[in-house]
């Protein structure tokens, strides 16, 4: 699924214009966005968690030529699946959500 494809379902369900729709689900993110940036804790119940998590410094490989490649430290965004979404891997039905 891609962005579209979710304000398409966000149309379909709630019968708002395209624009509103857009400028919805174009809120969320840059809201997200924003409270991440200033290292927040996003937790969206029975979705999961979004988390930012410090990355190590270290030393890497290119895979192509074997050279070593400084890893600079820095940040980097970590989603944990909450309990009903990873229910969901474990469900032995492949038939998609409801809409």
């Amino acid at each position: 699924m891609i962005k579209q494809d979710l304000i398409q379902r966000i149309i379909d369900r709630t019968g708002l214009p395209r624009t509103k729709a857009e400028q919805a689900v174009e809120a969320v993110f840059r809201t997200m966005k924003r409270a991440l940036v200033a290292g927040e804790r996003i937790e969206l119940r029975g979705f999961g968690v979004f988390t930012i998590k410090p990355r190590k410094t270290g030393i890497g490989r290119n895979p192509r030529t074997g050279t070593e490649v400084d890893i600079t430290p820095g940040r980097a965004v970590r989603f944990k699946p909450g309990r009903e979404l990873q229910a969901l891997d474990e469900a032995p039905s492949t038939r998609a959500e409801p809409e």
